[in-house]
């Protein structure tokens, strides 16, 4: 028993500011925190230099234009790159930007980018636990839930900027209980250029802190600090976020609710799913529409989070409520991002997804709850052996057992885990491919239907006509264009007729042709979820072959391959270009290219 009160004095018991036996408490969990955040991210890193071709999965959107810092030569009038960094928040290009005038690769740089994000993110969240429970080891229960949370998902693995929300907000809310005007300001000012949306759930926290829970009632704030925080933030959110919005891209305006409910990309199933027949899923768990996030409850010990409200009601069964303070925190994040929530389904798709704002304000409410929830309970067990008479041998075996489920839900979930780390990297299986393309003259465009065309703008930084990956429907100018590339693509690619599919090439003057041997399979066609988003043109292709049509680019393999691998062939559209007629293309492979391609003027 003396040995668990010596343990209950250096764990739970609130640290006095003056006081150097609390200091060393502190330092020492912030410091235990920031170990377990970095073994996190070690052992994503680890899995990120495993391969000379391997990529997280949302990088090959937002990061693989961003080798032009380091080539301007690279993908020039590239309609995908062109769009993809257009969309990009000024504070994130321009930190890639600064990175590679100091010679880091921006894919690089986006591998060692969630080890420093992690940390801050850790730094912060344990700074705002002591604002509201000014305990370290609730600190450190909080935070080590956060990243669990977070290395349970791809977020932070990306780099990309949805990366940067979580230590951004983190630092705001840090400020924001602290009452740091140039705090709240600055933050404010770097969430808006590296994630904007999060500047407006910065903006709607402000006033919402004028009003304080004091004596069991709602009462304004008596500080004036209060009230210059939310005047200066929300002036300088407003003049940031009016700036943003008026910055007209070329691939404007924004889809309308009717313009995407048109679309199969928007329908269950599609590219970007968003509409669905089920009221339930479209409003509480559709993970682009829904108010309730999927990860709410990974790990499952965030479900502690839910007790708090009601361990608020024992102050003499849980007695560290009595230290609680600034808990009106938590219900404000709840309240803030449900209200963007239902803006965003309103003014659709102008403030992108709904599921946004409730998707991060929901999880950092429920983390920082459970994180406090299972403090109230550790001191609470220990409490109860106290005032337990002595030889109460069961009592003080039952609080054991307690405090051991716990500390072993916290340490060892990772290891019980499915998969962890979730890092969403991707490994290219085709290095030979990467290597031909990048072997070509910098100003190629390669087309193909296939799914490992994703991956070459990053493995060999060259332009492709499409790729799934990129078919994002937010913007008319682009994804209209999107659309019709890809239409052109399918009719091209499955017709029967020469002097279309040498229209095609001119139009768009595509270099290489990447094909798959089962392309030219009906089932091929009618299988592909993602190539029957294109009417009508996916079904022309498919009744094409079915009435026995044979495609050109089939019988172009046979003389004007360059590069056979077991999945792929690759054609020199030069070739094409130069036969009279399908069968002027004999079984035999005839040398029609001579001279390797040089760029174009």
């Amino acid at each position: 028993m003396e040995l668990l009160g010596q343990l209950y004095r250096q764990l739970i018991i609130p640290i006095s500011p003056s006081s150097q036996s609390s200091k060393s408490r502190t330092i020492f969990w912030f410091s235990l925190s920031l170990t377990f955040a970095a073994i996190y991210s070690l052992l994503a890193l680890q899995l990120a230099f495993t391969n000379d071709y391997i990529v997280q999965d949302d990088a090959r959107q937002h990061i693989f234009w961003m080798r032009r810092f380091l080539d301007p030569n690279l993908f020039p009038n590239d309609w995908i790159a062109d769009y993809f960094q257009s969309v990009a928040p000024a504070g994130y290009t321009n930190l890639y930007r600064v990175m590679a005038w100091l010679g880091i690769d921006p894919i690089v740089l986006g591998k060692l980018l969630p080890l420093g994000l992690s940390l801050i993110t850790t730094a912060y969240g344990f700074g705002v636990v002591m604002e509201m429970l000014p305990i370290p080891i609730a600190g450190f229960i909080t935070t080590l839930l956060l990243n669990q949370n977070l290395w349970m998902r791809d977020g932070y693995a990306s780099a990309t900027p949805r990366a940067f929300l979580y230590p951004i907000f983190l630092a705001f809310l840090y400020y924001l209980l602290r009452r740091s005007l140039w705090g709240c300001l600055g933050t404010i000012a770097l969430q808006i250029l590296f994630y904007p949306a999060y500047g407006l759930v910065a903006a709607g926290m402000l006033p919402l802190r004028l009003v304080q829970w004091q004596a069991g009632k709602l009462r304004w704030s008596s500080n004036r600090r209060d009230y210059y925080i939310c005047v200066a933030g929300f002036g300088l959110a407003l003049v940031m976020m009016l700036l943003y919005l008026a910055t007209v891209s070329r691939f404007a305006p924004t889809i309308t609710a009717s313009e995407a409910k048109a679309l199969p990309d928007f329908v269950s199933g599609g590219r970007a799913s968003f509409f669905r027949q089920n009221p339930v899923k479209f409003w509480l768990t559709g993970s682009r529409s829904g108010l309730l996030p999927r990860s709410l409850f990974t790990p499952v010990t965030l479900c502690m989070g839910f007790l708090l409200p009601g361990l608020l009601y024992f102050p003499k069964q849980f007695p560290l409520v009595k230290q609680l303070r600034q808990v009106t925190l938590i219900p404000q994040l709840l309240l803030v991002g449900t209200g963007w929530f239902f803006v965003a389904h309103a003014v659709l798709f102008k403030l992108h997804l709904p599921s946004r704002y409730t998707g991060y304000t929901f999880l950092l409410a429920i983390v920082l709850a459970a994180g406090i929830v299972l403090t109230l309970i550790l001191d609470a067990v220990y409490q109860s052996m106290q005032v337990a008479q002595p030889g109460h041998k069961l009592k003080s075996s039952l609080a054991i057992t307690i405090i051991t489920l716990i500390t072993s839900s916290l340490l060892f979930y990772p290891s019980i885990a499915k998969s962890f780390p979730v890092t969403g990297y991707l490994t290219g299986k085709e290095p030979e491919l990467y290597q031909f393309f990048a072997k070509q003259p910098k100003d190629i465009v390669i087309a193909s239907l296939s799914p490992e065309v994703n991956n070459l703008p990053t493995f060999s930084q060259r332009s492709i006509l499409i790729g799934s990956e990129y078919a994002v429907p937010y913007h008319v100018g682009y994804y209209q264009e999107f659309r019709q590339r890809a239409s052109n693509l399918i009719r091209a690619q499955y017709s029967p007729d020469l002097t279309r599919v040498k229209q095609f090439i001119q139009q768009y003057s595509i270099d290489f042709w990447l094909l798959e041997p089962e392309s030219f399979n009906f089932k091929y066609l009618t299988k592909n979820s993602w190539i029957k988003q294109y009417q009508p043109a996916a079904d022309e292709a498919a009744n094409s072959l079915e009435q026995g049509n044979p495609p050109v680019l089939e019988q172009m393999v046979k003389c004007c391959l360059v590069l056979n691998l077991d999945r792929f062939s690759v054609i020199d559209t030069r070739c094409i270009q130069k036969l009279p007629s399908p069968k002027s293309c004999t079984k035999q492979r005839q040398e029609v290219v001579q001279q390797p391609l040089t760029p174009k003027l």
